[in-house]
């Protein structure tokens, strides 16, 4: 794991653990995820869209045998299902926005139900500048959310009716591979979900990204 990225994390975990240095924790995380984000906007910025759904490590085990274009949407549809879905219980960036129709998606899911080929068939279908304007809007409204919090939300749990809820806005498949996911999310407060998937899962895909840039 990238160390400056690692450090920041260990920083933030620690620092929002107590009520004292919560609030300095909180702007800890928007700064790691604004370095990380900048990674992203660097490779859209710097790569053609033919770059975007290239698999260098397809036979790998990890999350570099994926693609770019994958990455992004992967990244930032859980994060939308997480913090909109599951937290604010309200409507999802990717059909607020109507960004579904713009990227070309031809799934509202998180991907992780695609192997191989599919992956690839996939991410050519997406139009990368309307992923990344998705991938945007994602992290704004993220980023408003984690400001908003106080400490005592750190223990909000959640329920049945939560996973249900998740379950019946179908933007995660029932394939196993994929519908593990809402109990791993609603089985966690929200201390638990800034750290997987707000932090740390942000980490391990982007870094896959350079893999794959520096491979390409």
């Amino acid at each position: 794991m990238n160390k400056e990225w690692s450090e920041k994390n260990k920083k933030m975990q620690s620092l929002i653990g107590k009520e004292a240095t919560f609030r300095e924790g909180i702007g800890v995380l928007i700064e790691l995820r604004d370095d990380l984000f900048g990674q992203i906007t660097s490779i859209v910025n710097t790569y053609p869209q033919e770059a975007f759904y290239q698999m260098p490590f397809a036979k790998a085990e990890g999350y570099h045998s994926k693609t770019l274009a994958y990455s992004m949407w992967h990244i930032f549809r859980i994060e939308d299902i997480v913090a909109h879905t599951v937290i604010m219980q309200d409507r999802q960036v990717l059909f607020a926005e109507d960004l579904l129709d713009r990227t070309g998606s031809p799934i509202i899911t998180t991907g992780n139900e695609l192997k191989g080929e599919d992956i690839a068939s996939f991410s050519k279908k997406l139009d990368i500048k309307a992923v990344y304007e998705y991938c945007t809007a994602v992290k704004n409204s993220t980023d408003e959310m984690l400001k908003n919090l106080v400490y005592r939300d750190l223990r909000s749990k959640f329920t049945d009716e939560d996973k249900k809820r998740v379950a019946d806005s179908h933007s995660v498949s029932t394939d196993e591979d994929a519908v593990w996911l809402i109990d791993y999310w609603c089985n966690k407060d929200i201390a638990g979900l800034i750290k997987m998937p707000f932090s740390r899962h942000w980490i391990m895909h982007i870094e896959a990204m350079c893999r794959i840039k520096s491979k390409l």
